[in-house]
């Protein structure tokens, strides 16, 4: 169901195939680095300039080896397996290369599972959820929640000391 290019290494490196649209209805289909910690998605000058985009503004990043940089921003659509939107994306210079950020996905929709380090669907917080649906919420959601997790029946020590003049007993 989930078509997605996955290349392994001793890091686990994750990249996607998506193709990016410009105003002008160019397109370009390149290879992305999932990267969870980017904020936003990042294309290479060649692909940027082919597809005709313009700056529209600029944002001061902190690169995991705590460089700041400044990058142009503007934004295009972008297609992946999953869905197309259209995405804020940092404007790249001469070397850098195609990331896919936590805000392009979180405009999808979608959420890196680190375990099978594969794209999901994600799921709409019961909060908003209800929101949304006007529905009143149910006496022991944490609890069934709970039940699910993949965590039941691990042999997790969860016995905890008892302190004398707490304010709360858990």
């Amino acid at each position: 169901m989930w078509r997605q290019i996955k290349e392994w290494s001793s890091m686990g490196l994750i990249h996607i195939e998506g193709t990016v649209t410009g105003p002008n209805g160019k397109q370009a289909t390149l290879k992305f680095l999932l990267d969870s910690g980017a904020t936003y998605t990042l294309l290479p000058q060649q692909v940027w300039r082919g597809i005709e985009l313009e700056p529209m503004d600029s944002v001061k990043c902190i690169l995991a080896d705590g460089t700041e940089v400044e990058r142009r921003v503007s934004e295009c659509q972008i297609a992946l397996p999953q869905g197309r939107r259209h995405t804020p994306v940092m404007l790249g210079e001469k070397d850098d290369e195609a990331l896919l950020g936590v805000v392009t996905l979180e405009i999808l929709g979608l959420i890196l599972n680190p375990f099978s380090r594969t794209l999901q669907p994600m799921r709409i917080r019961a909060v908003v959820l209800n929101t949304l649906t006007d529905e009143k919420r149910k006496k022991g959601g944490i609890l069934m929640a709970l039940r699910r997790s993949p965590w039941v029946g691990a042999d997790l020590a969860l016995d905890r000391p008892v302190t004398s003049g707490r304010r709360i007993d858990l």
